[in-house]
């Protein structure tokens, strides 16, 4: 309702993992370099937790956006909540394989046949699971196992576990410290500081077109903050909804009642 009243080429607060918009806070500038240093160096299992909403799979989609294609092969699966045969064929599917075998043995063994096939060829394949907090303990063992293969000079494949703060329990289970002695590069997102969040929602309203319109007074800022709690999905939901308070007014200023009520609103849609 208010995009064209406001002069915007396109929505500045959608909650779709859209990479164009990504802001890169201190935190999220050290995640992704965390990642392609693990990649680049061959480190094997890499681990990225961050609490929902926080921008994993923005972030995710920006490391592949970076992986040069020439050198790169990578496989992402979003849907982790898969039997270990399933994983597999998942996975091979992701690589561009059509013909797959049945058997569980025989995935594996194809798995590691299309791998070496790729490294001879100068080829670098990338593993990357998200909301991997939701792996059954035998899929993440069969990740685990396929972790092992490798060459006499480095591992056939990188492999990328991002997921909630709940992964960081499981791969705490004494059942998982094979795994757990596999990891690493381990980094944490955390949630935006009150000037990140600030230089956030500045920098998604000029990407969307703004040219100064509605200007957030600091008090909204604050508002906006202590509600959201600095987590980025929430903070596009509150000035969403601020920003349509601010249209229905007519006025080109998203103030404090603007912003407590979103916050209202939100709080609505939790109780």
């Amino acid at each position: 309702m208010y995009q064209s009243y406001y002069g915007f080429k396109e929505m500045p607060f959608n909650i779709t993992p859209d990479p164009k918009f990504l802001f890169l806070s201190p935190t999220h500038q050290e995640a992704l370099q965390h990642l392609k240093f693990g990649v680049r160096e061959r480190k094997g299992f890499i681990v990225l937790i961050g609490e929902v909403g926080c921008g994993k799979t923005t972030l995710c989609r920006r490391f592949l956006n970076e992986l040069d294609p020439a050198r790169f092969d990578t496989a992402l699966i979003l849907n982790p909540r898969v039997t270990e045969t399933q994983m597999l064929k998942a996975i091979l599917t992701e690589l561009g394989e059509t013909k797959l075998a049945r058997s569980q043995v025989d995935l594996v063994s194809q798995m590691n046949r299309v791998l070496l096939e790729r490294i001879a060829r100068g080829r670098d394949i990338v593993l990357i699971i998200d909301e991997a907090q939701n792996l059954s303990f035998e899929v993440l063992e069969q990740v685990r196992l396929l972790s092992n293969l490798e060459t006499d000079k480095q591992k056939l494949l990188q492999i990328v576990l991002m997921g909630q703060p709940e992964l960081k329990g499981l791969l705490a289970r004494e059942e998982l410290r094979q795994l757990r002695q596999r990891i690493l590069v381990h980094y944490e997102l955390h949630p935006l500081s009150y000037r990140d969040m600030i230089h956030y929602i500045q920098h998604r309203l000029t990407l969307a077109g703004s040219s100064g319109r509605p200007a957030f007074t600091p008090w909204a800022f604050r508002a906006l903050h202590k509600a959201s709690r600095g987590i980025p999905r929430i903070v596009n939901n509150l000035c969403d909804k601020a920003m349509l308070s601010a249209f229905i007014r007519e006025s080109d200023e998203v103030n404090y009642w603007d912003a407590r009520r979103a916050a209202r609103d939100m709080e609505k849609l939790t109780t």
